[in-house]
């Protein structure tokens, strides 16, 4: 699809990830065809290769209900029914489980899925198309923003009169760079293996944390396919082990991860591809700029530890829509310093303290003090005992505590 010179948009999105499409389908639905929304991302053009799969919290499931993605997705999302959490050494016989969690918010409602990745984008995609958003496959490569709109240029040579552009695009956000916001975080010298794993018996559904001292080792339940029972793993070790780990012929990764999977499950076997993500904490210094929104990983990056990394972005997404609409119905700027500030204030500090929980996580279990050790399967077992404490877990962790915004409640906007 081409354009023309000095169009003139409402929103453009940089990147077609889940955030960037998600939101341009929300913006769509609520304001009608008259709301033109771009989305431009050089991705676009390129067939989808992530070997990852994501966990959906119930208020991510709902979003996604709302805007009329989710049938779509559903026959290839694996409910998950319960958790268990142990915290063992990698050498020891036995992984006693401290912590399990049923798995529902409400009756019938499980508080996340794990759906893969590729066919949650392409979901969207279509919907994306279905809804006329207007998808470029090209980069933002310049900006500059004035009193009432913001002239984003593309590489393709076209420019886009814009009263907002939305920054979507990934954790080494080129237009977060531009505008001149800072990030403050650290490297946690450590990265995510992630691969797929065929087994011989059903996990009916069981998600399992196994704290070790390099770090978690999640086993994620996945929806069964023509090959048989599957999971998703996602394997924490420093980064030097991890890419020695994955640089293994088959052999040697199947021996590495048969110690830390366990054959609760049967024999097993890597059946996807294996990478190594290296980890990090990365937060915006601030979520806006003049006529501009981060939301995503453009904004910030967190510790898998606790699955809420995509669920975060989606957080950005139902926020910043409900913010974008409630000005264009009152026929105000969703571009303006006030649009934008309540956007900030509703996310960040959420954000923050997300990011902050997840790092004492990861410090607390990723470690050898075995003093640590037993003060933290202490505080397993305390809250295993106390259903009133689960619960109020679970509700954090499916999204559904503090200020939902309305996608998030599965409510239209």
């Amino acid at each position: 699809m081409t354009t023309a010179t000095n169009t003139r948009t409402d929103i453009l999105i940089a990147g077609a990830g889940f955030a960037g499409l998600a939101l341009a389908i929300a913006l769509k639905q609520a304001l009608g065809a008259s709301f033109a929304v771009v989305v431009a991302d050089p991705a676009l053009a390129r067939s989808g290769d992530d070997p990852r799969a994501s966990a959906i919290v119930a208020a991510a499931r709902r979003l996604f209900e709302t805007l009329g993605v989710w049938h779509e997705i559903a026959p290839r999302a694996q409910p998950i029914l319960d958790m268990a959490v142990t915290d063992s050494r990698l050498n020891d016989a036995m992984r006693p489980t401290f912590l399990t969690f049923d798995g529902e918010v409400a009756p019938d409602e499980p508080f996340a899925h794990m759906v893969e990745n590729d066919p949650l984008l392409k979901a969207l995609l279509a919907k994306a198309r279905a809804e006329n958003v207007t998808l470029l496959n090209t980069a933002v490569a310049d900006f500059a923003a004035a009193p009432d709109r913001i002239a984003v240029h593309l590489r393709d040579g076209t420019t886009h009169a814009a009263r907002l552009l939305v920054a979507a695009d990934g954790a080494r956000s080129s237009i977060r760079e531009r505008a001149g916001i800072a990030t403050h975080g650290w490297d946690y010298a450590q990265s995510s293996i992630v691969t797929t794993v065929r087994h011989e018996r059903d996990h009916h559904g069981r998600a399992e944390e196994h704290f070790l001292p390099a770090g978690p080792f999640a086993i994620l339940p996945l929806k069964r396919d023509a090959t048989g029972h599957r999971s998703s793993i996602v394997w924490t070790e420093a980064s030097a082990e991890a890419e020695r780990i994955v640089a293994l012929d088959d052999a040697g990764f199947h021996a590495e991860l048969e110690k830390r999977f366990g054959l609760r499950l049967g024999e097993i076997e890597a059946v996807g591809p294996r990478r190594a993500f290296p980890l990090g904490l990365s937060v915006a210094r601030s979520f806006v700029a003049e006529r501009i929104a981060l939301i995503g990983d453009a904004a910030h990056v967190i510790h898998p530890i606790a699955g809420q990394g995509l669920n975060m972005g989606l957080k950005d997404v139902a926020a910043l829509a409900e913010a974008i609409v409630d000005a264009a119905r009152l026929g105000l700027d969703p571009g303006s310093p006030v649009t934008l500030d309540r956007y900030q204030r509703w996310r960040r500090f959420d954000t923050m303290v997300m990011g902050v929980a997840t790092d004492g996580l990861n410090r607390l279990f990723s470690n050898h003090s075995d003093a640590l050790r037993l003060a933290r399967d202490v505080g397993l077992g305390l809250v295993d005992r106390l259903p009133a404490l689960k619960q109020l877990f679970i509700r954090e962790a499916a999204g559904l505590a503090g200020e939902v915004p309305k996608l998030l409640r599965g409510e239209a906007l």
